[in-house]
């Protein structure tokens, strides 16, 4: 069988694909296998280091729950800035003025550069040495500003590529009935641009959510990655199986936000389909005296 991508394999092909995948499978084992034997030896399995997070509340109340806590309201707070600050950028980018077109793109070329570890730190020291900032507020101030920072960039550029990939008939027919640049932006493309750019965004946020832990790791910023070390320290150096718990964590709620953008894509896309019915004169004559609350005459000698 042959597809107009590929061609289907033959023999040959389909033994090398057995092969390779056996191949696969086997090293796979090896490689789960050698990690088991490591973290056995080490002590890292025993029921004594898992134990905690099943019988103990205190490590829910004192570490995980509070460290997700700071965890999603930086990473919400990020979300609400940079969103609006993203698409205003993406849109200052198409602008046919170039004093609103070139300094918005230095401006997210500059920082979609520079990574958004670096800034973290630029902003921590920024605000220990310019601003009252106190020190228990600092790091929430810096990873913030460092996630607004290069994810904005991130998104000006997801928009504009939105915007533009749109037919250009679409921006040709709003301005033939008459409307300005700003009312075919605001009516026209975004509207239709937002379903396509969907994706993209929620990959950036869980980008988002995911990088809150770089502030946890170096700037002390009490969210759920720092949450890791006391928490391994008081029970018995059950690092393995913090991290572990950590990860789950980070794959349940990025899941979750995932997921809800693919509900609500799909729920955009069947919106804007066609319900694909067919209306007969009589079928548009019924519509229009609804409307008017008249009967509507057709043909040579109908009256209006």
């Amino acid at each position: 069988m042959t597809s107009v991508l590929y061609d289907a394999p033959g023999p040959r092909a389909k033994r090398r694909n057995v092969i390779l995948s056996v191949a696969f499978v086997v090293v796979l084992a090896a490689a789960l296998w050698w990690l088991y034997r490591k973290l056995d030896e080490k002590n890292q399995l025993d029921w004594v280091k898992w134990e905690p997070f099943f019988t103990d509340s205190r490590v829910w109340t004192t570490y995980i729950l509070p460290g997700l806590e700071n965890t999603l309201i930086a990473a919400a707070l990020a979300m609400v800035i940079a969103l609006p600050l993203g698409a205003f950028f993406g849109i200052a980018r198409l602008s046919d003025h170039w004093w609103v077109r070139w300094p918005s793109g230095a401006v997210v070329e500059f920082f979609r550069a520079i990574p958004v570890l670096i800034l973290m730190l630029f902003a921590n020291a920024a605000y220990a040495q310019f601003t009252d900032i106190s020190s228990d507020d600092r790091p929430l101030y810096a990873v913030i500003t460092g996630l607004v920072l290069y994810n904005a960039s991130v998104l000006a550029e997801i928009v504009r590529a939105g915007i533009l990939a749109l037919p250009k008939g679409q921006s040709e027919a709003a301005m033939a009935v008459g409307l300005r640049k700003g009312q075919t932006m605001r009516y026209v493309l975004l509207p239709q641009s937002v379903t396509a750019m969907l994706p993209a965004i929620v990959s950036q946020l869980v980008v988002i959510v995911k990088d809150t832990a770089l502030g946890g790791a170096l700037l002390n910023f009490p969210d759920l990655m720092a949450a890791v070390r006391p928490m391994s320290a008081f029970y018995g150096a059950n690092t393995i199986a913090s991290f572990t718990v950590v990860a789950v964590i980070f794959i349940l709620v990025n899941f979750a936000l995932t997921s809800f953008a693919s509900w609500l894509e799909a729920r955009l896309r069947r919106s804007k389909k066609s319900t694909g019915a067919v209306l007969g004169k009589d079928d548009v004559d019924d519509l229009n005296a609804a409307e008017v609350g008249g009967t509507y005459g057709t043909g040579a000698g109908g009256t209006i």
